[in-house]
């Protein structure tokens, strides 16, 4: 197998990665490396992520929309740009703004329950 098949995405193919439901308007494509893992989230307008944490450390960008990042009991406007970091066991959640939002989050190490399809954030 080639490093194109392997290694080089495109964050619009839909096909690609490992598809996860995270909640009702929350939909993210995972892409796990040995050291770091991506994950494209794709949020519908005003939908809620469930507040969550879990030990691995998460840095977000904002690519496309806004919302309102809520992160250690704090509500944070975000927006096209903007990026942050989630340190582990900190409880965070998302509300898509007016027009949703597309997130690239970075997650290091890889999250385990996370290598395969699903449901859920796993920490519920």
């Amino acid at each position: 197998m080639s490093q194109k098949d392997t290694n080089f995405f495109n964050i619009d193919a839909m096909d690609q990665g490992i598809a996860r439901t995270l909640s009702e308007g929350l939909t993210t494509r995972i892409f796990p490396g040995d050291q770091a893992m991506l994950s494209v989230v794709r949020i519908a307008p005003n939908a809620v992520g469930t507040i969550h944490s879990h030990p691995q450390e998460q840095w977000g960008i904002m690519l496309q929309g806004s919302a309102t990042r809520i992160q250690g009991g704090e509500k944070i406007a975000v927006q096209r740009g903007d990026f942050w970091c989630s340190p582990g066991g900190v409880e965070h959640g998302i509300i898509g703004g007016p027009e949703g939002a597309v997130i690239l989050d970075v997650f290091s190490p890889p999250r385990p329950e996370y290598t395969r399809p699903g449901r859920g954030f796993a920490t519920e």
